[in-house]
């Protein structure tokens, strides 16, 4: 006699067997994760990522292309390049500096409205030589209503010392005020720390008169072109000298400030005040003479080297 099985029990023992199917693997990887510790991930060296970075995002501009697009290789260097970049030179074209050289500077060359006139005044500077070994000339004077009141000229000798500081000595001559008279000069000038541009300067006179003379500028640029430039200078003497109006000891200061524009490097016309002062028995001096003892002026005049 045959058992016929019915087609529910069929049915049931099929289901049966495909979940247990299924739920085999997945119970195995459960067992892995909870007992074992999972394997470290590979490293991958960077250029290989880089590399696998490339790959991909060739992948996604070609739509699938595995292979990526070949790069240009740098062409080899020909001799028409090298002649390009490294020109013969000509040895006998090269141009040195000459070792003889010139410089003339007017410093001031201004003028002014006073109550006692109009005036003019000069200060000038030039030299010639070497680095080393130069000729200086220096120049100054003033003039008021029409007469000179005074007026100098100096020749020195300079040698440097230093980068920044020559040692001068020479001759200065008088012209005013008073009579004419000549002195033999020894000094120092240069440029001291913080860019001022410094000159001292004693003279000997006949009769054994000694001066001396002092004096510091400093160039303030507020621009490129416009540049403001402060002086004080201070005059001494060793003893009176009555015929000239100078006593003993400190004699005299003027202070000016100065504002200049260069319209080019060489020619910058300027505007300023000035102060000039006699002090201590120089003053009293001025005062017997019926002269000021002080003044203030406005200039305005230009500065010009070549």
């Amino acid at each position: 006699m045959k058992t016929i099985l019915s087609p529910a029990p069929l049915s049931i023992a099929v289901l049966a067997a495909l979940a247990l199917a299924i739920a085999t693997p997945a119970f195995a990887q459960h067992h892995d994760h909870a007992g074992h510790t999972a394997p470290e991930p590979v490293a991958v060296p960077e250029q290989d990522e880089h590399a696998q970075h490339d790959h991909a995002a060739m992948g996604h501009a070609d739509h699938g292309t595995s292979s990526p697009a070949p790069r240009e290789a740098i062409p080899p260097v020909t001799a028409e390049d090298l002649a390009a970049a490294f020109p013969a030179i000509d040895h006998h074209a090269m141009q040195h500096a000459p070792a003889f050289n010139t410089k003339v500077t007017l410093n001031r060359l201004e003028a002014w409205d006073a109550d006692e006139g109009t005036g003019q005044a000069w200060e000038g500077i030039a030299w010639f030589g070497t680095d080393t070994d130069r000729l200086w000339l220096r120049s100054e004077g003033e003039r008021i209503g029409g007469h000179t009141e005074s007026a100098d000229v100096e020749a020195l000798y300079g040698h440097s010392v230093s980068p920044w500081w020559d040692v001068v000595a020479g001759v200065k001559h008088d012209f005013k005020p008073g009579d004419a008279r000549s002195w033999a000069a020894f000094g120092v000038q240069g440029m001291a720390p913080y860019r001022f541009e410094v000159s001292a300067t004693a003279y000997v006179g006949e009769g054994g008169q000694v001066t001396a003379n002092f004096e510091a500028e400093y160039t303030l640029r507020i621009t490129n072109r416009l540049i403001l430039q402060p002086l004080v200078e201070v005059d001494l003497a060793a003893k009176d000298d009555p015929g000239h109006g100078i006593a003993s000891g400190l004699s005299g200061v003027e202070a000016g400030l100065r504002l200049r524009y260069e319209v080019t490097r060489r020619f910058a016309p300027y505007v300023g005040v000035v102060h000039e002062r006699a002090v201590g028995d120089t003053a009293d001096l001025r005062r017997a003479a019926d002269e000021s003892a002080r003044d203030t002026r406005v200039v305005a005049g230009v500065r010009i080297w070549f």
